[in-house]
């Protein structure tokens, strides 16, 4: 898949401290790309760097395929994971001033801004200051001026924080439907379940370095451990399945409805399992157990960390 953007190599050293070592990511077009890595691994510093806030000290960065350039900004929207409205301001002048700082005429912003506002249901907000707001609406109004010049690269770190069960699924449903709409959006978050839920691709970053990459179907796949969950009917004994071959990890035997988490060895497959277990009870559901991207997450930085 074409990238929209590119970090090649991009290093950042402050003081005595190495923030990014020689860090690659491809960001391909169109998608949601999942920016991961525990608290200090440096997932912050990169999109500084991104968003020009701050410069590598050395490594490339490639906005479809040509140098990133300071007018670049304009086309790339940052919602960062530290809210930054002015508490004194009324919310519809905020909006519209930042909204006409990424280039939007008053007219074209404030046009944008209605449909917006209507959308979250905050236009009753419109003529209130900021302080005014509890900490959800103010981050609805955030995220409003981080889209609403329509850029082609969004940037989301933690978006979901302080959001109600309800706001999270608006916010999240908003992201998939930009993605359909021709944005290309990194997303940083803790939230492992959001990841597997949204993101497309990941890269995980740990101790300044990037230690992992792809796409989480590949990833999950990569790292799944050949075992499977049973559903079934009938009585399944311990000893009528283990051995050299297959590993009885979890058994529940409750009549009409029964389960079994089976591990398979030694190159045997699926099938294998099943002709073992078909003559013994009747199966009503058969699926291969993928590891969770948290499983994943937690054992590849710990092992990342005992090195």
């Amino acid at each position: 898949m074409k990238a929209l953007f590119e970090a090649q190599e991009v290093t950042k050293q402050f003081a005595n401290h190495r923030a990014l070592d020689a860090v690659s990511i491809s960001v391909p077009e169109q998608s949601i790309y999942g920016l991961l890595g525990p608290n200090g691994a440096g997932k912050t510093t990169l999109i500084r760097i991104i968003n020009q806030i701050t410069a590598p000290d050395s490594g490339r960065l490639l906005f479809h395929g040509e140098q990133l350039k300071p007018e670049d900004t304009n086309r790339i929207g940052y919602l960062p994971e530290e809210r930054g409205l002015y508490k004194k301001m009324k919310v519809g002048e905020q909006a519209l001033y930042l909204a006409q700082l990424k280039g939007l005429s008053k007219q074209e912003a404030t046009k944008r801004l209605k449909v917006w506002f209507d959308k979250f249901e905050i236009q009753p907000w419109w003529n209130r200051k900021v302080e005014e707001l509890s900490k959800g609406m103010q981050q609805k109004v955030q995220f409003i001026v981080t889209v609403i010049h329509e850029p082609e690269l969004l940037i989301f770190d933690e978006p979901f924080s302080g959001f109600d069960p309800i706001n999270v699924n608006l916010i999240r449903e908003e992201i998939l439907y930009l993605r359909s709409k021709g944005s290309t959006i990194i997303f940083s978050t803790h939230n492992m379940a959001s990841v597997e839920e949204l993101c497309d691709h990941i890269a995980l970053i740990d101790k300044s370095k990037k230690i992992l990459e792809g796409s989480v179907r590949e990833i999950r796949n990569a790292y799944k451990s050949n075992t499977y969950r049973v559903e079934f009917k009938g009585n399944l004994r311990l000893e009528e399945v283990p051995d050299d071959d297959f590993n009885i990890l979890k058994l529940q035997n409750e009549g009409e409805l029964s389960s079994a988490i089976i591990k398979i060895l030694n190159g045997k497959t699926g099938n294998d399992l099943l002709g073992r277990l078909l003559p013994r009870i009747s199966i009503l559901s058969f699926n291969e157990i993928l590891p969770t991207m948290n499983d994943i997450f937690i054992n590849t930085v710990s092992s990342n960390q005992q090195q």
